[in-house]
């Protein structure tokens, strides 16, 4: 019944955003601007989508080496498979499911594997907060002017983000470097319950603390964070490019404040955050970049589905390979597993 009540709310969420992103959209010039757009500028940005997986693959298992080894490959299909699920599953789902799939695989704590995806969430807040300031500071061609409710409110966003994204390193840091005085700290909870789940809960802090070793390392951290800003330097390439080809006057570093709206806008807990994103790259482009309400509709459409839908299939096919079974790759087990 939970579950029932879970997807109604999920579904009624999507529809409603999909409503409120199409309600001024003409659907038949939308057609026309999706038809007129340019199919190298689409090819291209298909391509940088898939070298951004690439990219995601060899800094996470940059992130990995602290806690052991795990084989590229391995590292590279389980990414896909993980965000595939995202695509088509709510709440990101393949964050739970990959470093359960990729831990199986590879013989490392599941425990440990999650915690480096939380690292690699921190980083990308620390890579979109790092371009949306270069943008601000170096390349902002006064787009304030435009639409001055919007633009304050992506640049107070990332006022309040940063302080919080430091926070979050600062806290890993603590973990990582004494796992031990965390194990001891938690074993203190006896008092208040079980010993049993005192011990449970303990262990496996200090599993997951292992997984923030890359924090504690000032040459590798600084590495993970260069990976994070080439990879979303060329993420940015793909919002550049899809706007292109719809016509929409956007400089490419004009693509580096268009991620932080499309950041928030896909962690809607609707699959690929659709509705949201969608909603997200059309305010923007139109606020700041002049764009035609039904081009904007059309670009936003098509990023969505080069973004989503290529590896959604990707994924499927790598789970067919590996003789996965879809019920195998449910969260309930991922969890259960990492516990």
């Amino acid at each position: 019944m939970r579950n029932i009540i879970r997807t109604v709310i999920v579904i009624g969420l999507a529809v409603g955003l999909i409503a409120v992103f199409l309600r001024n959209a003409d659907l038949a010039l939308v057609w026309k601007s999706v038809t007129a757009a340019r199919k190298d500028f689409l090819f291209l940005a298909l391509l940088t989508t898939a070298l951004g997986f690439v990219i995601r693959a060899e800094r996470w298992k940059y992130l990995l080496e602290p806690i052991g080894h795990a084989r590229f490959r391995t590292v590279f299909r389980t990414t896909v498979i993980g965000f595939g699920a995202s695509a088509v599953l709510p709440a990101r789902a393949g964050e739970v499911i990959r470093p359960y799939l990729l831990a199986r695989t590879e013989g490392l704590s599941a425990t440990a594997a999650f915690a480096t995806i939380v690292v690699e969430r921190v980083l990308d807040l620390v890579a979109v907060l790092s371009l949306l300031a270069a943008f601000l500071i170096a390349f902002d061609p006064g787009l304030e002017s435009r639409d001055s409710a919007v633009f304050s409110a992506i640049r107070y966003g990332g006022l309040v983000m940063a302080p919080v994204a430091i926070g979050a390193l600062l806290v890993m840091f603590f973990m990582a470097g004494h796992p031990e005085t965390l194990h001891a700290w938690l074993l203190k909870a006896e008092a208040v319950l079980p010993a049993r789940i005192a011990g449970m809960i303990a262990r496996f802090a200090k599993m997951f603390a292992e997984g923030f070793g890359v924090v504690r390392r000032p040459g590798r951290l600084v590495a993970s964070v260069a990976w994070s800003i080439v990879l979303w330097i060329s993420i940015a390439a793909g919002i550049w490019l899809v706007s292109i080809a719809f016509g929409i006057a956007m400089p490419f570093t004009g693509a580096w404040l268009m991620l932080a709206p499309l950041v928030v806008g896909v962690a809607v807990p609707t699959p690929g955050g659709v509705g949201g994103f969608h909603e997200a790259y059309s305010i923007s482009a139109t606020a700041f970049f002049g764009a035609d309400n039904n081009s904007a509709v059309g670009a936003a459409i098509v990023l969505w589905a080069i973004s989503m839908l290529p590896v959604a299939i990707v994924a499927l096919l790598f789970i067919v390979q590996d003789g996965l079974k879809i019920g195998s790759l449910t969260t309930r087990e991922a969890i259960g597993e990492q516990r």
